[in-house]
């Protein structure tokens, strides 16, 4: 599991939750609804549906980042748990996730906690890396691993339309709403590739010899800039996937 770490987090990519603020319009929180915030981070999405009268919990695997939370919006609960292993007493009328599901494996199971926390007619809206998310960068990083005898690197769970919805069919969901499309997503700066890589792979890259981390990150940059660089600023091919589904 990749170490979160939140001061990168928050301070070079507030793009994540940024970005969800788009999904918060789909989700349409109600005052007194009681929603699940699924991999809420550092709760800035968390603590947006709680301004609107909801009852909202965030929950991440994260410690740090739920310590963050805690710190930034203690009028929220928060409760450190795996995505694929939770459950509830009270269930929900609504459990939203943004940013959050391509880390949680086996997603079968996460969608069956996420089906068992929800009341009957309950919604779960969710948007999360498709398929060929970062895919540059994913083959970058691993021909950079491979040139220094390093197994490839991909812990993330990145679905076709066709095989969340299955996943999701599976649960008894009724799948409303399943959409993929291109968000190029801006990494500011120079450094912004580089930051990407600390933040996203650095679990990673920590197992490398700490001679060969600056090595590798040049590497990717030089066999991506010219696809993935313009103006200034860095630009991830990002693919994303949005679902909407009813219990």
């Amino acid at each position: 599991m990749n170490q979160w770490n939140v001061e990168l987090y928050e301070d070079k990519h507030s793009y994540v939750w940024q970005y969800g603020s788009k999904l918060m319009t789909i989700l349409s929180p109600q005052p007194g609804e009681r929603i699940l915030d699924l991999g809420c981070g550092t709760g800035q999405l968390t603590a947006e549906i709680g301004a609107t009268g909801a009852k909202v919990i965030g929950l991440d695997n994260s410690e740090t980042a739920i310590a963050k939370s805690r710190k930034n919006y203690p009028q929220i609960e928060f409760q450190i748990s795996s995505g694929a292993d939770f459950a509830f007493e009270q269930p929900f009328d609504a459990i939203f996730s943004n940013a959050a599901l391509h880390w949680i494996k086996p997603p079968e199971a996460a969608a069956k906690c996420i089906y068992q926390a929800l009341k009957p007619g309950g919604r779960f809206v969710a948007e999360f890396g498709g398929k060929g998310n970062v895919e540059l960068i994913i083959q970058a990083l691993n021909n950079a691993l491979g040139a220094l005898g390093e197994p490839d690197y991909n812990p993330w769970y990145f679905p076709s339309i066709a095989e969340y919805s299955t996943i999701l069919e599976q649960q008894k969901f009724k799948v409303t709403y399943a959409a993929l499309f291109d968000r190029p997503t801006k990494l500011e700066g120079e450094t912004g590739l580089a930051n990407w890589l600390q933040m996203f792979a650095g679990d990673c890259l920590t197992k490398i010899p700490s001679s060969s981390t600056a090595e590798i990150i040049n590497q990717i940059e030089s066999n991506l800039r010219s696809q993935l660089y313009h103006d200034g600023n860095w630009l991830a091919d990002y693919q994303r996937i949005r679902v909407v589904a009813i219990k």
